[in-house]
């Protein structure tokens, strides 16, 4: 009997004429990528590039005069005291998550927290930051453009703060964005801040 027009042949002709699934490339050199890729930071254009493994070493080093970095992937545990609520209102931020990170063109510190639209920027007094780095100082080990400082207030975790990957921090962003209800996040938000600060602290080793 033929099959030429039974139910089955259809959706086999229209699998066979489906276009493959787009693969995503490097944002350099247009090698393909898998989902587990590496990104470099434009320093210019503030951005995160995709990037394959063979871009990414290029720009690994830490020449001050490169116009690309590459992220690193490492994450650090500082005591809980390193942000106390003290420190947090010296930074002066207006909400109960941030990261800060150095931004290298303009020589400053800068927090980002996100929210419904994405991540807001705020300056970071540089008074305040330099005294809180004078009493911790493990905090100068932070990376420009590519790091960040990933902290809670304190009060609705265990008070720790984290040095992370700059691009782990993007996506928490992302994922917020598209979480947030109302206005402090709800709890859809929350839950994915409390999942995301679990899997960091299993990444520093923090007890």
């Amino acid at each position: 009997m033929s099959t030429s027009g039974t139910p089955l042949s259809a959706l086999r002709r229209i699998a066979r004429s489906r276009p493959a699934p787009a693969t995503e490339r490097c944002d350099m050199c247009a090698a393909a990528v898998d989902a587990e890729h590496r990104h470099v930071v434009d320093l210019t254009g503030r951005a995160l590039m995709c990037v394959c493994r063979p871009c990414y070493l290029l720009f690994t080093g830490e020449q001050a005069t490169q116009h690309y970095r590459a992220v690193p992937d490492r994450y650090l545990a500082f005591p809980g005291s390193t942000l106390d609520e003290s420190a947090w209102d010296e930074l002066d931020i207006p909400v109960g998550l941030a990261f800060l990170f150095r931004n290298s063109a303009q020589d400053r510190m800068v927090a980002l927290y996100p929210g419904p639209a994405g991540a807001t920027e705020s300056d970071v007094p540089p008074a305040a930051w330099d005294r809180i780095v004078a009493r911790t100082p493990d905090l100068a080990v932070l990376r420009p453009d590519v790091e960040a400082i990933l902290a809670r207030r304190p009060g609705r975790t265990d008070g720790l703060c984290y040095l992370v990957p700059i691009d782990a921090c993007y996506e928490l962003v992302g994922r917020l964005r598209v979480l947030w209800r109302g206005f402090d996040g709800g709890r859809e938000a929350h839950q994915a801040m409390d999942q995301f600060f679990d899997r960091v602290r299993a990444r520093a080793g923090a007890s």
